[in-house]
Formats: C-alpha cells, structure tokens, sequence
C-alpha cells in the first residue's frame, strides 16, 4: 500500500513495507531539501503514521544523491531579520517532532546528509549509511550554528568539535567509528539493511519499545537518583502491562509474540 500526501508538488510520500514498518521518502530535486512545502508535506505524513497504532517503526529515506541538504538556502536568503526565528523554529519543530515521534525512526542515508540535513538524521533513533554516505556540519561553512548540542551528545565532545568545527565531510568509514552511524553497508543493501533493523523493532513488544525510546531520550538530562526513580516506575509500568505477558508467553513458547494493541 503507498500513501501520498497531495499538494502542487510532490516532495514527500510513504508507503507500508509491512503493516507495522512505514517507509517514508524524500523526492525534493536537487538536494532534498527540508524546504517549507517539504516540511509540511513531512509533517501531514507523520501526522497519519502516529495515528496509525499499528506502526511500530519508520524508515526515512531519500531519492537521488543526498539524503537532505537541510534548510532551503533560498528560502535562508531571503529571510528578513525579523523572520529569523519563526523560520528556525519552524524547521527545527520538524527535526524535534522526528526526535519525540511515538515509534523508532531509521534514516537510511544514501548520500550527503549536509546542515540542517544532518540535524535531522541526529534527530532520528537510528542511522545506517551506504558507502557513499557522508556528514558536514555546515554552520561554519556558511556563517550559522547546527548540531552543536545533539553531536556531542551522540559522539562525545572531542570527535564533535572536529566535525562541527571545520565543516569538513565525515565520511561513512569515519561516522561508523565516532559512532555517528551503526552501520554501513553497500548503496543497493542500504534499503534492506534498514528495513531489516525496523522489522525486528517491529517485533518486539511495541509497548515497551514506545516507552524505552521516550525514556532513553531523556537520559542525557537525568541524573542518577532520577535515572533511578524513572527506570522504577517505567519497569512497574511495562510490568502490569498485556505486551509483558505476551512476550513471556513467547520466550516460553520459542515463538514470535503477537502483540495487539488496545
């Protein structure tokens, strides 16, 4: 089954892989931008996928050389100062809304993910790369600020500042060994590696994945007695809950769960 969103142009659609994996791809010539009709396309689309209980993952993924070149650098020049922070805004309302959306988010990066571009593949839960994919953290390159607070946080400070600071391409080789990516596989295993990754997520208990990613988002910002006291009430939470029993039902059984939602 394949979902569009319709407008004048279409930049953004999506489809089912599976009944609980959406793939959504980003068709935006020539370097998918997150233009403003892109990200409002993007935004449409998740809307129906969150509301759509019986998804329990997503993969995000691009037509042609790069994976998203971020802002629309047009759009960016004609800006008048006092449009500066309703458009930040804006974009990063979509970059955040990828961050906190209900289920796993994969980006299966094909080539440049650049700026903004890359904020938004930090954003997602997962990123797996082709050989031909690569990272620059462009602010310096043209006067901005970008990814100055989820890099450190996903790599560490001292590989962060490398990248952030001389806006140099890290390659798909270089992004696997700070951590920047998971995996790397050839162009034409990209989609089914992340694919792959979704449908196990897929099969796990949906329940517990849902609120093990809304967990594991805040951690960076807990310390140790909250850490504590979230890990405790989450853990009685899932405890109580059908998904929990299923799965033991399963583990038990050696066989796959079957998890309804409701």
């Amino acid at each position: 089954m394949t979902s569009t969103v319709p407008d004048v142009e279409q930049l953004v659609s999506f489809r089912y892989d599976t009944p609980h994996v959406a793939v959504i791809t980003i068709d935006n010539y020539p370097a998918n931008a997150l233009s403003g009709p892109a990200r409002l396309q993007l935004g449409h689309i998740l809307d129906e996928i969150e509301e759509n209980l019986d998804v329990r993952a997503v993969v995000i993924a691009s037509e042609g050389e790069h994976w998203s070149a971020g802002g629309q650098l047009r759009e960016d020049e004609v800006l008048e100062d006092s449009d500066v922070t309703d458009y930040i805004e804006s974009f990063m309302a979509t970059v955040n809304r990828v961050e906190n959306f209900r289920v796993p988010v994969i980006a299966a990066i094909q080539g440049g993910a650049l700026g903004g571009g890359m904020e938004f593949a930090l954003a997602c839960d997962i990123r797996i790369a082709s050989t031909k994919a690569f990272f620059v953290a462009a602010g310096v390159n043209v006067g901005l600020i970008v990814s100055f607070w989820r890099l450190p946080r996903l790599i560490g400070l001292g590989p962060a500042k490398e990248i952030l600071l001389t806006g140099e391409r890290c390659k798909a080789d270089h992004a696997l060994r700070v951590g920047l990516v998971s995996e790397v596989v050839e162009p034409d295993e990209l989609l089914d590696a992340a694919l792959k990754k979704a449908r196990r997520i897929a099969s796990r208990a949906p329940l517990s994945v849902e609120a093990t990613k809304a967990a594991a988002n805040k951690a960076h910002d807990l310390d140790f007695a909250e850490g504590h006291r979230l890990q405790i009430e989450k853990f009685g939470e899932m405890f109580r809950t059908n998904d929990h029993k299923e799965a033991l039902a399963a583990f038990f059984g050696k066989r796959e769960g079957n998890y309804v939602r409701g």
